[in-house]
This record gives C-alpha cells, sequence and structure tokens, in this order.
C-alpha cells in the first residue's frame, strides 16, 4: 500500500526527470504499482482511511511522484455533474488540445508540494488523452474542464514538469489571455 510516505516531495531530482515509455504488455511489477496508485488515490478521498493512514487528499498521482520514473497516471476525480473519471493508465499521452485555455481559480495543488504556491496555472480547456488501461486497452479520451486540467496536472509530472512552472512570475494572479476561470 502507497502512503504519503512513499511521495517524494519538490526539490527531489525524480520529480525533474523525463519519465520513462512502460515497454506493453507492462510487467507484473508494474501493474500492481499502477494499481497500488489509484487505490492510493482513491483511499486519500476516504476521510476515515485518509485519517488512519495520514493521507492528504489527492484526486491524481503520477508515477515519477512515488520515486518511479515511468510513464504511469492515477486519476479518481468526478465533474460537477459528478461523473466519475477513475484511470489508471500506462503511457498517457495529450495527442490534441483545444486553443482555448482555462485555469482554476482556486490555484492548483499538488501532494509533492507541501507549501501553499499561490496563482493561475493556465491549462487547455479541452484535451484528448490516449494511454493503455491495466486490462491492456488503448483508450482515447477526450476531456475539459477540471478533468483536463487533472490529466494535463498528472502527464506534467511524467515529463519533470511542476504545476508551479506555469505561474507567471510577475503576476501570478494575471488571468491567462483567452482563458475561462473553472471554480472548484
Amino acid at each position: 500500500m502507497i502512503t504519503m510516505k512513499d511521495v517524494i516531495r519538490e526539490g527531489h531530482p525524480t520529480l525533474r526527470q523525463v519519465a520513462k515509455e512502460v515497454k506493453l504488455p507492462p510487467t507484473e511489477e508494474e501493474k500492481n504499482t499502477l494499481k497500488e496508485m489509484l487505490e492510493f488515490v482513491i483511499n486519500s478521498q476516504d476521510p476515515e482511511i485518509a485519517a488512519k493512514y495520514q493521507l492528504r487528499p489527492g484526486i491524481g498521482i503520477a508515477a515519477p511522484q512515488i520515486n518511479v520514473s515511468k510513464r504511469m497516471i492515477a486519476i479518481h476525480v468526478t465533474d460537477d455533474q459528478e461523473n466519475l473519471y477513475s484511470y489508471a493508465l500506462f503511457n498517457p499521452k495529450i495527442i490534441s488540445h483545444s486553443v482555448e485555455m482555462c485555469y482554476l481559480t482556486s490555484g492548483e495543488g499538488c501532494l509533492s508540494v507541501d507549501r501553499d504556491v499561490p496563482g493561475y496555472v493556465p491549462r487547455y480547456a479541452k484535451v484528448t488523452v490516449k494511454g493503455t488501461t491495466l486490462n491492456g486497452e488503448e483508450v482515447k479520451l477526450r476531456l475539459k474542464g477540471l478533468i483536463a486540467i487533472v490529466f494535463q496536472h498528472e502527464i506534467d509530472h511524467l515529463n519533470g514538469v511542476m504545476f508551479y512552472d506555469h505561474i507567471n512570475d510577475q503576476d501570478p494572479f494575471l488571468e491567462p489571455k483567452h482563458a475561462k476561470p473553472i471554480d472548484r
């Protein structure tokens, strides 16, 4: 079981590396790691389990955050219509995106960042992501709004990018051009 002790923090070199592709089919170890990542995210949202294991609530995690430099992400989040997006993917890749941008008005947080980093993080309003599930099925997901932001945040981790790299240094609360604000 993955716990907060397994989550590495900003400053750790693995967080700045470009993660390696997972050769498909994945090994049993890779499958187990990805399953555990999804369980961790789900457990972190359960108040009882989170309290018992001192988990910080999260909606996504990338393998580099547990010091595994491989292209794997797990996401468990609902959109504003209460539709659940629960995915554990190998080699997720953004294959297309909108011109329109968006950002969370509350800013973004990260399980690997223990401090509050204020500012707007510009993201694409819509993305299409391709990846491979634990069952070996290739999926193509068309995502928008919060869900698109979560996938972009986690895929950034696979490329050694932290969310605050996108924040405007001079003016953190400068509204990104042509971007739609999203309240969450």
